[in-house]
């Protein structure tokens, strides 16, 4: 009988081979790079039975944990925004400009010299926007990302997060979890013809232009630098957070040197640890699927997709994408 090679069906349990496009064996969860329909078949019971899943109930819990646990996130006076023109769904595809100030009002940049802005910053002018151009990685970077992940260890929002994996046997030790973070994040591969020009953190913190649009650029602190160096234009946003204190969420649509976003949803005042943590754990927990989170008691949700052309160590997936999903 002959099983599309990317599911699961009567191949549960069946021997790693580098060749099948996914997996279907007890590993493939440690690895990221089951096959969709893993659950379905080789869990019938969702997987809840066993100790290590990791079950709806349990990211609840756990995302409310790393939000109380988020310490370095802007206060209320640190960040006056002016959100202005909300689009209409059949809108956010006009690429019209109907705000006339700039969505940032004021940032205490204090905030920028925090050991975990500061670092996460400086990986900022790392990238090649356009996909297609390789990656030129020097030794400074290189130092600049274990000085990132070095410093995002220490606070207490990832340290809940390690001992949660840790818990869940995703991870045998702090050093472990390190280094798969630096694969899974940092790791090169190619979004063109070939070069390595791209990996999850260019995408999802720094942005990239592919085929004349705006790919990827989801975090705030980008997009204020950006906007007040008067290389991003605010247009409009389409969605607004419950969230009356910071971290918020804004779906947005904006211009970045002439390229357009449609819809850039993104955590506003949040510490670059909270949303590396929080799109790290629902890669890890949903790679591919919606991930449901409860942040100060409001529901959100969190896309990521794995990317599928290339793996590193033994067939591990990087992160492709990751974001909030914009109700």
């Amino acid at each position: 009988m002959y099983t599309a090679p990317d599911s699961c069906k009567g191949r549960c349990e069946e021997p790693y081979s580098e060749e099948d496009e996914c997996h279907c064996n007890a590993e493939c969860e440690r690895y990221h790079n089951c096959c969709e329909d893993y659950y379905t078949h080789c869990r019938p019971e969702g997987f809840s039975s066993s100790r290590d899943a990791i079950t709806d109930e349990d990211l609840l819990h756990i995302s409310e944990q790393l939000y109380k646990a988020d310490h370095n996130k802007a206060r209320p006076s640190d960040i006056a925004i002016n959100p202005q023109y909300q689009a209409s769904p059949d809108e956010t595809g006009h690429g019209e400009d109907r705000s006339l100030q700039p969505l940032y009002k004021y940032v205490n940049e204090d905030l920028f010299s925090k050991p975990t802005y500061a670092s996460f910053i400086k990986l900022l002018d790392n990238y090649q926007r356009v996909t297609g151009r390789e990656e030129d990685v020097t030794a400074e970077e290189l130092r600049e990302q274990d000085n990132f992940l070095k410093e995002v260890m220490k606070t207490e929002l990832m340290k809940k997060l390690f001992a949660f994996l840790h818990k869940k046997n995703r991870y045998g030790s702090q050093q472990e979890f390190v280094a798969d973070l630096k694969e899974m994040w940092f790791g090169l591969y190619s979004r063109g013809d070939g070069e390595q020009d791209s990996s999850g953190f260019e995408h999802v913190f720094s942005g990239e232009v592919k085929k004349g649009k705006v790919s990827g650029f989801h975090n705030w602190i980008r997009f204020y630098l950006l906007e007040k160096q008067g290389i991003v234009n605010y247009f409009s946003h389409n969605f607004n957070g419950p969230w009356d204190t910071y971290p918020d969420v804004l779906g947005l649509q904006f211009s970045w040197d002439g390229f357009y976003k449609e819809v850039g949803a993104a955590f506003i005042g949040s510490s670059p640890e909270f949303e590396f943590g929080l799109y790290t754990l629902c890669f890890i927990a949903r790679p591919g699927r919606a991930c449901h989170l409860s942040l100060g008691g409001y529901s959100l949700s969190i896309q990521t997709y794995t990317w599928t052309k290339s793996t590193y160590g033994n067939g591990k997936k990087y992160i492709a994408t990751a974001y909030v999903i914009s109700p």
